[in-house]
């Protein structure tokens, strides 16, 4: 299927004003102490008067109202006389908010099966989004298929200011300069950062996705009430679908090794699934979706095909939510493993806190039971604060949101001149 060739660039369209082409810029994952940030960040879950927000970030009222103004000139927020208090005088008194209908983000989450772009409002909120299978053939035609797909996306967002475009994806990522190695998909090197910026003529910031994961839990709202202290002390977030990867948070910031996240692909298991580096019971092949997929087929438990196309992960949950013994004894036997393993991760880096991720953990539910037996049992450890993330099957899309947003969130004032928007 040929995508549509554009007239005119999407930043003409979507602002009336050209830019130049913009650099990658290295995500920022973690909270700000910038004080416009803290503001920012007091209005993301809706109206905040001046008061409430001095409060909640701990700046001074002069600080807060200085901030605001600052802001509301640079059009990132908005003041709503509508929901000031009666008897209330001066506009200091008026609360404000988070203008989220005039501007948006790209995100993009890169899978080994499939790619996900979306379009976020600056609070965090998905507007809308599409599915498109990874290309297979080639990190050139596969980097620049995603922008072009990216760019006709774009597209439907006219009456929205495009601000940043951010790139969550497995594999090895220079966040520098936005070049990923990526074994599953058998890129090496691929500038797909700069393919995109020079594609949506947006700053690009691109990500490990599980970091980027752990960043969200961070910095967006989650849906979930979450106590005021998550964002000090130790986080580990522990992700598993296609691949299975873990990532930590300190005091409010991702840790990002400067040599690339590192692997929990090929720990033992005890299983007797063959890895593709020789060796048996390695978690990744374990656990994934394709393999856990493979050995259904392989058990019976589901056919190869569903109707005229092929089945899927998503059959084995079905079989298991429709009775099926074979499909919820597998479904229980990666649940076992998960738990043991993140007992084990947990044990060696004894976080305050640990968050699961990923659709292992989420597409079927009943196997969270399993999972939280053999976390207890594996783990030496007294208990700890464990939890499904709030982003539940929409993990990898977030991910990808809070790359897009995360520079504006770190410092909006310097995004928005970077931008020359103000």
């Amino acid at each position: 299927m040929s995508l549509p060739t554009l007239e005119r660039p999407i930043s003409r369209v979507a602002t009336g004003r050209a830019r130049v082409a913009r650099p990658v810029v290295t995500p920022e994952l973690r909270i700000s102490d910038n004080p416009a940030a803290a503001v920012l960040r007091a209005a993301t879950g809706g109206p905040v008067s001046r008061d409430n927000a001095a409060r909640t970030t701990g700046l001074s009222i002069a600080t807060v109202n200085r901030q605001v103004s600052a802001l509301l000139a640079a059009g990132l927020l908005r003041e709503r006389p509508d929901l000031t208090a009666a008897g209330a005088v001066g506009r200091p008194r008026v609360p404000f908010e988070i203008d989220h209908e005039a501007y948006l983000t790209l995100g993009i989450h890169i899978g080994a099966a499939v790619t996900k772009i979306v379009a976020a409002d600056l609070r965090g909120r998905i507007l809308g989004g599409l599915a498109i299978a990874t290309p297979q053939t080639g990190q050139e035609f596969a980097t620049t298929t995603v922008a072009r797909s990216a760019r006709a996306f774009l597209q439907r967002w006219h009456r929205r200011t495009p601000l940043w475009a951010g790139i969550a994806i497995g594999g090895r990522v220079d966040p520098l300069t936005g070049v990923v190695d990526h074994p599953k998909l058998g890129w090496q090197g691929a500038p797909i950062g700069t393919v995109l910026g020079d594609v949506l003529e947006l700053p690009v910031s691109v990500a490990p996705h599980v970091e980027a994961m752990a960043a969200s839990e961070l910095l967006l709202p989650t849906g979930e009430p979450r106590d005021q202290g998550h964002e000090r002390g130790s986080s580990l977030y522990f992700y598993a679908r296609e691949t299975a990867g873990i990532s930590v948070t300190l005091d409010g910031r991702v840790h990002t090794p400067s040599n690339g996240p590192g692997s929990i692909a090929h720990l033992p298991t005890g299983s007797d699934v063959e890895c593709t580096c020789g060796r048996r019971g390695c978690l990744e092949v374990t656990v994934g979706d394709r393999s856990l997929h493979a050995r259904a087929v392989g058990r019976g438990i589901i056919p190869a095909h569903n109707g005229t196309a092929g089945s899927t992960i998503a059959d084995v949950y079905r079989a298991a939510e429709a009775g099926s013994e074979g499909a919820r004894e597998l479904l229980a036997e990666r649940a076992t493993i998960l738990g043991h393993t993140v007992a084990m991760v947990r044990d060696m880096l004894n976080p305050d806190r640990v968050i699961l991720g990923g659709q292992a953990f989420t597409g079927y539910r009943p196997a969270v039971g399993h999972v939280a037996r053999a976390f207890n049992q594996g783990s030496a450890l007294p208990p700890t604060d464990i939890r499904i993330s709030g982003f539940g099957g929409k993990v990898q899309e977030f991910a990808a949101v809070v790359t897009s947003l995360s520079n504006i969130y770190a410092d909006p004032l310097s995004a928005i001149r970077r931008l020359g928007l103000d």
